[in-house]
């Protein structure tokens, strides 16, 4: 088949997807397309051919795939050669590559139309010489793409054990980033999630262009990258299910090759692995801590509590509180309680550098110095966590890692009795709590149930909107000592109105406003009533 077409009846299917190929300008680079010619779509050399197909039936549009070089002798256009205008644009639209075309036997020339429309879509035209083969020019095409791609992938396997033993030794993201950088001689950096820069690598001037489009890049995640002065790729970081960020690549000398994607990919891979390995030391650590917090917090904590207490940066010799975090009932316990950490993590770290934090299975507890306000700690970190709630409970000051038992006791009363008191995502100081903290400690809610119901009696529900009004003029008695000018100015009632509601409360209640010890008792139970859960 050195000169001779196929026949009608044949044709060679695609040799299947290479990932990578050789450009169109390369193949006419090759020996036996010395003597090809280039007769338009100049601008389109640099399309990438994967693929070679013989074109010798008039149905190959419905074979043909994108980056395939097609070779023909005009064999199934030479009784129909007006069809010539729109093939151009038809294989443009496929992806080809290029079109290969033998004259002089079916075809003569080619028509000026066609010419002239495949320099408007960049589509390469060329003329190959009579006295060529096309089994020589598959051969020798193929397997030029056949050598390159066993060089890139010579060439990746190279870069990856490179990486891997990186990882081996020891070596994190500036380590990554250095060997990837020296390997494709461009610019490299390891970007966080948000997109900040977390190590780069490579010539300074690059270095400096990256940090611009990353920077540019995490304040406007959907903008393309800014400015024309070079090439930019990134390929996503991703380990656990969770994306954690970038590796990046910039290059001021032209274009990142396909086989440079391919190692980023590759540098992807294992800082995924480092990421990895980082979380896992991470976890460790973090138990450590909690497991030491938690014999602290339940004086178990040995000797040279505060000593130890140092080697994780924590300083327990001054005057502390102690805060707890509980996750509130409605919210979703595992995705919470790990953003809860973080949140609280990062808020004592603005605060109080010397404070401690540790997640517990269902609160996450810290030290902070009294210095610190930790009420304003426990609101940013509350802000800091938008899908879910948790309630916080603040101790009293204590002195010395000896108090601190004592003080995470008052803590965790008080977020469970603030919560109690004022619903999800309460902030309670533990000397706010008044007689709650006494009336939490009953754990028979049938009993304080009864004693609201033998106290108020029709005024314990909520059914009548009537009761529940005379309730709340009871309370505001209560509260101003039975002033009874005051009250009814607190709430714009006429002071003969509230004189006749005070009437009707005793003969509901009894006579409370001679009777101390019934007043106590009414006070208790409005009490309970504000209490959830009751």
């Amino acid at each position: 088949m050195q000169n001779d077409p196929a026949p009608p009846a044949m044709r060679l299917a695609s040799t299947g997807t290479i990932l990578h190929g050789v450009s169109v300008g390369e193949v006419l680079g090759v020996s036996t397309l010395a003597d090809a010619r280039l007769i338009a779509g100049r601008s389109g050399l640099d399309r990438i051919v994967q693929r070679l197909n013989v074109m010798e039936v008039p149905d190959i549009l419905a074979w043909v795939k994108p980056h395939e070089l097609l070779l023909t002798t005009g064999y199934p256009l030479r009784n129909t050669p007006q069809s010539l205008d729109r093939l151009v644009a038809d294989l443009d639209e496929r992806g080809l590559a290029a079109l290969a075309i033998k004259l002089g036997r079916y075809l003569d020339e080619l028509p000026g139309e066609m010419v002239e429309q495949a320099d408007r879509l960049g589509f390469p035209l060329i003329l190959l010489p009579n006295d060529v083969g096309f089994d020589d020019i598959l051969n020798q095409v193929l397997t030029d793409i056949l050598n390159r791609q066993a060089a890139i992938l010579a060439r990746a396997e190279e870069a990856h054990r490179a990486l891997v033993q990186i990882v081996l030794a020891g070596g994190g993201m500036r380590e990554v980033t250095a060997e990837v950088a020296g390997l494709l001689q461009v610019a490299v950096g390891a970007t966080d999630a948000a997109g900040h820069l977390l190590a780069a690598a490579g010539e300074s001037a690059q270095v400096a262009r990256l940090r611009e489009i990353t920077a540019a890049l995490a304040r406007t995640p959907s903008a393309p990258p800014p400015g024309g002065d070079g090439h930019y790729a990134a390929v996503p970081v991703v380990a656990g299910g969770h994306h954690h960020g970038k590796i990046a690549a910039f290059s001021a000398h032209g274009t990142l090759t396909p086989s440079d994607i391919g190692i980023l990919e590759r540098a992807a891979t294992v800082a995924a692995l480092v990421i990895t390995k980082q979380e896992a030391v991470t976890a460790v650590e973090s138990k450590y801590r909690a497991d030491f917090l938690r014999d602290v917090l339940t004086g178990r904590g040995g000797l040279r509590v505060a000593e130890r207490a140092q080697a994780f940066g924590w300083d327990l010799e001054r005057p502390v509180s102690v805060l707890v975090a509980e996750i509130d009932p409605d919210a979703e316990e595992r995705p919470v309680q790990d953003r809860m950490l973080a949140a609280w993590q990062a808020s004592v770290r603005k605060h109080d550098p010397r404070g401690a934090v540790a997640g517990f299975s269902h609160e996450v507890v810290a030290i902070v110095g009294a210095a610190a306000d930790p009420a304003k700690v426990a609101r940013d970190a509350l802000a800091a966590v938008t899908d879910g709630t948790f309630s916080t409970g603040l101790s009293r000051v204590a002195s010395g890692a000896d108090a601190l038992p004592g003080a995470y006791g008052q803590a965790l009363k008080a977020a469970r009795v603030g919560r109690q008191l004022h619903g999800a995502g309460a902030v309670a100081h533990f000397d706010e709590l008044g007689v709650y903290r006494l009336l939490s400690l009953v754990n028979d809610t049938d009993e304080l149930h009864a004693f609201v119901r033998e106290t108020l009696g029709p005024l314990a529900g909520d059914d009548d909107a009537e009761n529940a009004d005379l309730r709340r003029t009871l309370q505001a008695l209560l509260e101003t000592n039975l002033n009874v000018a005051e009250t009814a100015r607190r709430l714009h009632f006429h002071y003969n109105t509230l004189r006749y509601r005070i009437g009707k409360l005793e003969r509901m209640l009894g006579n409370f406003t001679e009777d101390a010890h019934l007043r106590l008792n009414l006070t208790l139970a409005l009490h309970v009533l504000r209490m959830r859960g009751i």
